[in-house]
């Protein structure tokens, strides 16, 4: 879940103006399909033959879930949900809120749960204890980031595209203020003449 705050869950915030940030590549766009080429190579084996339903994560993972979903071999469902656990705080309140539920049957059902990134793990923990409550068949979890450094309970994604430093990263799908969704790549965001991540 990475909108940045205060819609997002856990990456640092910065009010630095987004015009004065640049963004170095650290992730190229082939260096991501091949890995959404890879997670969904996995996926696709370990479901083959079940009923399954890709739930992607708000605003952050529509974009990786968009190319996953095209490179499985078996037929998925798909859905969305989301949360928050900023509201109107610059730092998360480590209480996340449901803002958007699957509307998708999740009981019976073999359940991929898709998020852009994982640091604190907070939100994503309470989010699949949520799904769990609606009895799906089974649940497992997928990022295309993984930030263990910032990892504030016990959570282990199922498949991962990258693990990555504690830097704050935007594309693909992830944003800042709102911006950088649109890149093809993911990149560190720096301040400019700075060298330095926004804190």
């Amino acid at each position: 879940m990475s909108s940045h705050a205060p819609t997002g869950s856990g990456h640092r915030r910065s009010d630095v103006p987004a015009e004065n940030l640049s963004v170095t590549c650290a992730i190229s766009a082939d260096e991501l399909a091949d890995a959404v080429r890879r997670i969904a190579g996995r996926v696709s084996a370990d479901y083959a033959g079940k009923p399954l339903l890709v739930v992607g994560v708000l605003n952050g993972a529509w974009v990786f879930m968009a190319d996953l979903v095209r490179e499985l071999t078996t037929p998925a469902c798909c859905d969305f949900v989301q949360v928050s656990s900023y509201g109107s705080r610059m730092v998360s309140s480590g209480k996340p809120q449901l803002r958007l539920d699957v509307s998708a049957p999740v009981a019976g059902a073999h359940l991929l749960l898709v998020d852009d990134i994982i640091d604190t793990g907070i939100s994503l923990a309470w989010l699949r204890t949520h799904l769990l409550c609606k009895q799906p068949a089974s649940l497992r979890l997928c990022v295309l980031l993984d930030k263990p450094a910032r990892r504030r309970v016990r959570i282990q994604p199922d498949y991962v595209g990258f693990e990555i430093p504690d830097r704050f990263v935007v594309g693909y799908g992830i944003d800042y203020a709102h911006r950088y969704r649109e890149l093809p790549y993911i990149g560190y965001v720096d301040e400019r003449g700075s060298g330095h991540e926004p804190v």
